[in-house]
């Protein structure tokens, strides 16, 4: 009875924590740039759970669905979508961060920055807008070179990471960070859209009909937790007659 009980404990948390995978993607589900989170769980228990609602084993496999979000014209001047594969760099004291969100802004040097001041890193030099240059004359090339009344002012900063996308770890605000053991090389399938936003790829269909099945699960193992409890206490009080 207690590797039961293991086991149900183990499959027990493995639904909470698919709940709050779950819970966090509806919650970005209009975060511009979000890629949500995905395991493997909930799908291993489609496939091995018997029809009879017997409990199985819970091997998490992590990651991220890193699929193009919907791009939308929004005409704001500082609005910047990436077509393709590829993430822009953010400076940070820590080193660079890398975002799909290229909903950005500037700041009092007039550099541009993302929503939390940090600046977007150019290839070269930050990418710092004139002051006698207004906004709605900012221009973008496909590969990401900022102008401003046809003078080039830089070239945002975009990597890839090819295969290693799911060795990437999120910190935040859209913002993942790179392990160690990986570099970033320049993206070379990739288009800069000006004016538009690329949305977040949560479909929230598909995560409403993966928390009711998760839902159901638990509240499958809690039935069946409850009922070995009681088969316990009878066989104790058997025991003790």
């Amino acid at each position: 009875m207690t590797d039961v009980n293991t086991q149900l404990a183990t499959s027990v948390d493995s639904l909470m924590y698919e709940f709050e995978v779950i819970t966090n993607n509806l919650a970005n589900v209009n975060t511009p740039g979000f890629k949500r989170r995905c395991n493997a769980f909930t799908e291993a228990l489609q496939q091995r759970m018997t029809e009879d609602g017997e409990t199985v084993s819970s091997d998490r496999v992590e990651g991220f669905d890193f699929t193009q979000g919907q791009l939308t014209l929004t005409s704001r001047p500082l609005d910047f979508a990436l077509h393709g594969k590829g993430f822009f760099a953010v400076e940070t004291p820590e080193g660079y961060l890398y975002t799909r969100n290229g909903s950005f802004q500037v700041d009092q040097n007039r550099q541009i920055v993302d929503n939390l001041g940090r600046v977007v890193a150019g290839v070269n030099n930050p990418i710092t807008i004139p002051a006698d240059a207004d906004l709605s004359q900012i221009s973008v090339s496909n590969d990401g070179t900022v102008s401003a009344n046809g003078v080039s002012l830089g070239r945002f900063k975009i990597v890839d990471f090819g295969e290693n996308e799911g060795k990437l770890n999120i910190v935040g605000n859209s913002c993942f960070a790179m392990q160690e053991d990986i570099k970033p090389e320049d993206a070379t399938d990739v288009v800069v859209k000006h004016r538009y936003k690329e949305g977040s790829n949560v479909q929230m269909v598909e995560e409403l009909v993966d928390m009711i099945m998760v839902t159901r699960m638990y509240q499958a193992n809690m039935n069946f937790l409850s009922t070995t409890k009681e088969m316990s206490a009878s066989l104790m009080n058997v025991a003790m007659a």
